[in-house]
């Protein structure tokens, strides 16, 4: 997506440049690496053309270069994470695990807690311009404007936030206005329109900087201020209002999200996207390498992501599981796979 925010020089994650391939690392040993990662013949949910590309890229290498630093990586799978909407944040935190570093120590949920504040200083650090544009990003994602858009999506969704501690006052609020609808429309329908009138008349939607932010701190926790509402449309209008009564549903990972991850550790962020046949692509183009840059210095190597793209719409809504990045200094530059 590009940078979203300008340069912070504010990161709170201060990490200074150790390289790899010289500083003993959980990586160094394959040992370790056999206990974190997992083959890619044991990967479930990949199709042979995936399963033949990646297992290339792991045995020739990725070579990352920044300023006069380069470093080959081997990047092997590092585990399935919950499908729970906190993937991001778990399997970034997994990720991170296997540079040995005290600072990167840090769960899923606190993961979550340091990207939102940081998204929330830089978004206070820029100008005015700049928030129109963050803030139209926003809108685009998460309240479409439905009168456009159908020549590329089936379905489109509107998220809305409610306070939990107003759960029942909507409640009574939907079943009073179903009450009047019923002579009209049919028990169900009445419903649904009820419900969707209510929550976009009285929830928060999430079309700026200050709602993306209530939104993305939700973890599906008990302890969320919020509940996530999602109302969903076709082109003929209301498909269905997914009323999230059990208030699990956590926020998904965006491109933001994993910018202000980037940005908090200071380095970079590689998103490896695998496509199958669906995305009908060639076996040598099914692998991407999706780059999300800190928007200040990078100081450390980066760490990488792996997401299972469902044709072309991996676009920050699909699972995302952990790569482990193994340091090979002995692999040929000539010879690697890819250049980062």
């Amino acid at each position: 997506m590009g940078k979203l925010i300008c340069d912070s020089t504010t990161s709170s994650a201060v990490v200074h440049w150790v390289d790899p391939t010289s500083t003993p690392s959980n990586l160094d040993s394959s040992a370790a690496v056999d206990h974190l990662s997992t083959a890619w013949e044991n990967v479930v949910g990949l199709e042979d053309q995936q399963r033949r590309h990646l297992i290339k890229i792991q045995s020739k290498g990725v070579l990352w270069k920044h300023k006069d630093k380069s470093v080959i990586f081997r990047l092997s799978h590092g585990g399935e994470v919950a499908a729970d909407g906190n993937c991001l944040f778990t399997a970034s935190s997994k990720a991170m695990r296997g540079f040995n570093c005290e600072e990167l120590e840090v769960g899923g949920r606190e993961l979550r807690r340091r990207c939102v504040k940081r998204f929330l200083v830089d978004f206070g650090s820029v100008c005015e311009e700049e928030k129109v544009m963050i803030d139209l990003t926003i809108r685009n994602m998460y309240s479409p404007d439905l009168r456009s858009g159908w020549g590329v999506h089936v379905v489109q969704e509107l998220k809305m936030l409610a306070k939990k501690s107003d759960r029942k006052e909507l409640d009574a609020a939907i079943e009073e206005l179903t009450e009047l609808a019923m002579q009209s429309f049919v028990i169900d329908e009445c419903r649904e329109l009820a419900a969707e009138s209510i929550y976009r008349e009285r929830c928060i939607a999430v079309d700026d900087g200050p709602s993306w932010a209530k939104y993305m701190s939700i973890s599906g926790s008990p302890d969320d201020e919020y509940d996530i509402i999602s109302l969903q449309y076709t082109e003929e209008g209301l498909l269905t209002v997914d009323e999230n009564r059990d208030g699990r549903a956590a926020a998904f990972g965006d491109d933001i999200a994993i910018e202000c991850l980037a940005t908090e550790f200071k380095r970079e962020i590689f998103v490896v996207q695998a496509h199958g046949s669906d995305a009908m692509v060639d076996e040598d183009n099914c692998v991407f390498f999706l780059p999300h840059r800190p928007r200040s210095e990078i100081c450390e190597p980066p760490f990488f992501l792996f997401m299972k793209g469902t044709g072309w719409c991996g676009a920050g809504a699909d699972h995302y599981e952990p790569l482990v990045a193994h340091p090979s200094p002995s692999i040929s530059q000539e010879k690697v796979a890819m250049v980062l």
